[in-house]
Parts: C-alpha cells; structure tokens; sequence
C-alpha cells in the first residue's frame, strides 16, 4: 500500500492546487470513501485558510480546536466526508461537508444549534444476541435505537444528534422524498423520488428523480441518494439549494 499522496493524482474531489507542491497529506483509512472525503489538515490549511502552512495547520489541530462530529480532532491525517460537522469554538464557526454540483467537497456554514446535529444514512441492520436491532450507519457509526427500530429501514436517513448518537429525526426511503445526489453527473442536485425500480439482481435499485428545481426527471441508483427530508428538505445546508 502507497503510503503517500502525490498532490497531483489527489481524488478529483479535493478543491486543492494540484502544482502548489508535489505532495498532499493522505488520509488515514476510516469511515469515508476516499473520493468523498479529504484530510483534516488540507481542510484547515486550503479550504478554510486558517493556516499559511502546514506547521501552522498542526498547531491549530493540537490545540483542541478543531471538532468534528462533537469530538476533538487533533489528527491532521483524520478523514472529513460528506455530510460530517466541522466545529471552530474559537471563532464561532460551524461548517458542514457537502459535494457542489461539480462534484467538489466544500463546507457550508450553519449555525450553532444546527451544528449540533448530524445527518447519517442506515446502510443496514442487523439483530443483536439481546433481540436489538442495531443500525449500521453510512459514516461507521452503530447505534441501537431506544425503540424497537422496526420502522427503520436501509437507506432511510437519521438525524441524529452528535456526541451522544440519540436519533431526532426519521426520515424513511420512500416514494414523496426529498433526496440529494451524492456522486456522477448529477452530484449534489436536489429532488423528490417519483419512482423506485427493484432490480432482481445484485446490482442496486434504479430510482427516478425528479428535480426541485423544475428540470428533467433523471435515474440513478439508490446507493447514490441522501434522503433528507419527507415532506420537505430539513438539512441546513440544502434549504437553499
């Protein structure tokens, strides 16, 4: 396994200079994708230009002042992905990581009390020897809902609270739903499922999407697909979109 990153063959998804230097910082192995998530240190240094430099970037981060998810993180190799909290205390500064229609990550801000919450989709389930159903989330977290979990299902989404994990929000995977593309084409476009094709086979559904903001229907497949919200969009970052 390569165990550097050069800067000039970084994933696509990385808004960095390609010819600034020869290297880039890689990313520990964790719950993100490579391609859909980017080193804490490039996030403090290039995206949100808090640091000149790399030794600048490392003192910010072994000050405690940077949280992710409700947690300090002082690893400047620590993946950031699509949909985690970045927290700067010291400045007030609340951000979440999204995909922009060109398939970049970028950080949008929010407010503090938005800040304390965290979309996650279920990416599946599975019965514990106790009879509780425990929910695998998309960014490696497990949790076990207070309830019975039944009415949870595979690609639903939760909103959950972040450090403590306790699930605000439910929002099912069903015909109505407001949805967000994460990966190809129609990255980070908005719309309402009209249609989900069940595909007798090992590849995934085929869902039909219609765009929000009044454009042609398109497919794509569900492992592409947030749902962020039934009746309408509930994430911060996307009310706009």
């Amino acid at each position: 396994m390569v165990k550097h990153q050069k800067r000039i063959a970084a994933p696509r998804s990385w808004k960095i200079e390609r010819k600034a230097s020869y290297w880039a910082v890689k990313p520990r192995p964790g719950a993100h994708p490579k391609a859909r998530s980017m080193p804490l240190l490039l996030v403090i240094r290039d995206m949100l230009k808090l640091a000149d430099n790399s030794r600048e970037a490392k003192r910010i981060l072994n000050e405690g002042n940077v949280v992710v998810n409700g947690k300090v993180r002082k690893d400047r190799k620590f993946a950031v992905g699509i949909f985690d909290i970045l927290s700067i205390p010291l400045v007030k500064a609340y951000y979440m990581v999204l995909l922009d229609k060109k398939g970049n990550l970028s950080l949008v801000e929010i407010g503090e009390e938005e800040a304390s919450t965290k979309l996650c989709r279920v990416d599946g389930k599975q019965m514990l020897k106790e009879g509780k159903i425990q929910l695998n989330l998309h960014d490696g977290r497990n949790i076990l809902p207070e309830e019975s979990g039944e009415e949870i299902q595979p690609h639903d989404s939760l909103m959950i609270s972040i450090p403590d994990n306790e699930i605000v929000q439910h929002f099912a995977y069903e015909e109505g739903s407001k949805v967000v593309v994460i990966s190809g084409k129609h990255s980070a476009q908005t719309g309402e499922i009209e249609e989900i094709k069940i595909v007798r086979s090992s590849h995934p559904n085929i869902v039909r999407i219609k765009p929000l903001d009044g454009g042609e229907p398109f497919e794509t497949v569900e492992d592409s697909l947030f749902v962020v919200g039934e009746e309408k969009i509930e994430v911060p970052g996307l009310r706009t979109s």
